[in-house]
């Protein structure tokens, strides 16, 4: 692991959440999918084999979540949502105008947030890059992926309550 390796902000019970969807992926997920491609493998010729490729497919999608959440839990802060101190940072809920429209979303990992219809950006992300550290009133801009300059005012920082 590099020492700049993203650091995530995780709530205890995302955590726990998270490694427990890891231990049953890596434990029946894997038992399970490889009784299906067994089965399907012995149906027959593998080339005109549907259900032998789907279950390739669902197990190659399988591991790489598997991978996603190892590096993820290894890197997370576990912890409760910093409490706002008007100071944008990971793990905090974000009112502000950006592109001349009115936001709020929560500055983190998707993972915090799920369940909710909150919508949350990285702070890896173009805009959690730009923000992050800005207070309250604070101005700035950041370039999108299509390059159009897109500008951003902080009205608000707030505790992310779940």
């Amino acid at each position: 692991m590099s020492d700049n390796a993203p650091v995530t902000f995780l709530t205890q019970e995302a955590y726990d959440r998270l490694a427990a969807e890891l231990e049953d992926l890596s434990t029946t997920g894997r038992v399970e999918i490889a009784k299906r491609i067994e089965a399907a493998r012995e149906e027959g010729d593998l080339k005109e084999n549907g259900g032998y490729h789907a279950a390739k497919d669902e197990q190659g999608k399988q591991e790489a979540r598997i991978r996603t959440l190892q590096s993820l839990l290894k890197t997370a802060v576990v912890g409760e949502a910093p409490q706002s101190n008007g100071v944008v940072e990971p793990g905090t809920v974000v009112t502000a105008v950006v592109a001349g429209g009115e936001e709020v979303f929560l500055l983190g990992s998707r993972e915090i947030a799920v369940g909710s219809d909150m919508d949350v950006y990285s702070e890896a992300s173009p805009l959690g890059s730009a923000i992050i550290g800005l207070k309250e009133g604070e101005k700035t801009s950041y370039t999108a992926p299509n390059g159009r300059e897109i500008s951003v005012e902080i009205l608000k920082v707030a505790t992310y309550t779940g």
